[in-house]
């Protein structure tokens, strides 16, 4: 088998064996435990690095906390207060005003594995520790992880392990500095957690998403981010530019010196460089409301790269426009970077026939908001045998590659 596939096997018997007790549960443990040992065996790890906080579950009635090895439960000001038993796991519960863990309370409480075990938050196996916290809204989960070991996983949540090593590396240094920066305003502002675990952040599953080559990846890179300033910068990237990165300013409003636009110069070879969809009348009208039968549409504002910035919906009962966002998610579009033809068909009407579009075609490009690293274009990029560091120049100009300062 594949040491790629490992992950996602070592995950599904996690699963199953938090359900099962006795010799059989022991024996499925020892096999996890082997097979996950020999795949980390492939690459070596870096020192420890710095600690990241990302919140796993936010606002929950309730969360289910577990670990893989014993445990240690310590309350929020680290004293011990109990142990959890190896592949085990308990509901934290809001009570009395704090966190309540079966038979333990306190206003916070940490989960720390021991001998290198695993903490389950939710329905997912995670590195790490974990912290439970109550406010307002309801618990909060928190996985705190080891910087590095939290991009083994990033990594193949937002690309996949079996890329090229230079279109990973280079993902791994833009995802680095990217939650570094976040941890920066987290930290200022006083915040519990530093980055969430979907692409309002950056798409972190666990050990489930780990692989031989994300790992190497994230290890031939180590502590290297991406510098403006002397400052990480907040790399953003998206999954594919359809030619054309945007200036920042062009999507966020706010001018950013290392977002600017980029002609990318090659074509891209991907599932989603280009795409089209056939969407009938009626079904716009439904969509767009307020202009009664649609005829057309009428970019009134593009970016540089020809992104719609604001399009007039043109109705026979009146006309309005609407930004390239709002279009963009009405019709379910992947990018804002589109255009949309009528095809004209005959329909009839009870005072008379006239030419109208029956349908429109959307013919677009791309796929995300077009700012920072394209993950496809990375890819092509490292297939033409460009390394990371002259595919990170392509996408954040002016930026330096620098080390994380010792803390």
């Amino acid at each position: 088998m594949s040491l790629e596939r490992f992950p996602r096997l070592l995950t599904s018997q996690l699963r199953a064996l938090t359900h099962l007790t006795g010799r059989s549960g022991w024996y499925g443990l020892l096999i996890w435990i082997a097979l996950f040992s020999a795949m980390e065996s492939v690459v070596s790890r870096p020192a420890q690095s710095l600690e990241l906080r990302v919140a796993i579950e936010e606002g929950v009635s309730q969360v289910a906390v577990g670990s893989s090895s014993k445990a240690i439960v310590r309350d929020s000001s680290g004293r011990p207060l109990g142990e959890i038993a190896p592949m085990n796991a308990f509901i934290a519960q809001p009570k009395q005003g704090s966190v309540g863990l079966d038979r333990w309370q306190s206003g916070q409480l940490w989960v720390e594995p021991t001998d290198g075990g695993y903490v389950y938050i939710g329905n997912r196996w995670y590195r790490g520790r974990t912290l439970v916290a109550l406010s307002k809204s309801g618990l909060t989960a928190i996985n705190y992880v080891d910087l590095e070991q939290y991009l083994y996983s990033v990594l193949g949540g937002e690309m996949n392990g079996n890329w090229p090593q230079e279109a990973l590396k280079a993902q791994a240094v833009a995802a680095r500095s990217y939650a570094l920066y976040h941890r920066e305003k987290a930290i200022a502002a006083n915040s519990i957690y530093d980055v969430v675990d979907t692409t309002a952040s950056q798409v972190y599953r666990g050990i489930q998403d780990e692989s031989v080559g994300t790992q190497t990846a994230v290890n031939a890179t180590a502590n290297q981010v991406l510098a403006y300033g002397n400052r990480p910068i907040e790399a953003v990237f998206h999954s594919s530019a359809g030619g054309c990165t945007e200036n920042s300013e062009d999507v966020w409003l706010n001018p950013v010196p290392y977002l600017k636009s980029v002609r990318e110069g090659f074509t891209e070879v991907s599932p989603v460089a280009q795409w089209e969809i056939d969407i009938p009348r009626s079904e716009l009208s439904k969509r767009i409301t307020g202009v009664g039968n649609i005829v057309a549409f009428q970019p009134v504002s593009i970016t540089t790269c020809g992104r719609i910035k604001s399009m007039q919906v043109v109705g026979d009962r009146g006309r309005k426009t609407i930004t390239g966002e709002v279009l963009q998610s009405a019709l379910n579009l992947r990018s804002t970077l589109f255009n949309i033809v009528p095809q004209t068909g005959l329909e009839a009407s009870k005072a008379k026939a006239q030419a109208s579009p029956a349908m429109f075609q959307v013919m677009g490009r791309g796929f995300g908001h077009g700012l920072g690293l394209s993950q496809w274009g990375a890819y092509n990029l490292a297939l033409g045998g460009n390394n990371y560091q002259q595919i990170l120049q392509l996408y954040y100009q002016n930026t330096t590659l620098s080390k994380i300062p010792k803390q």
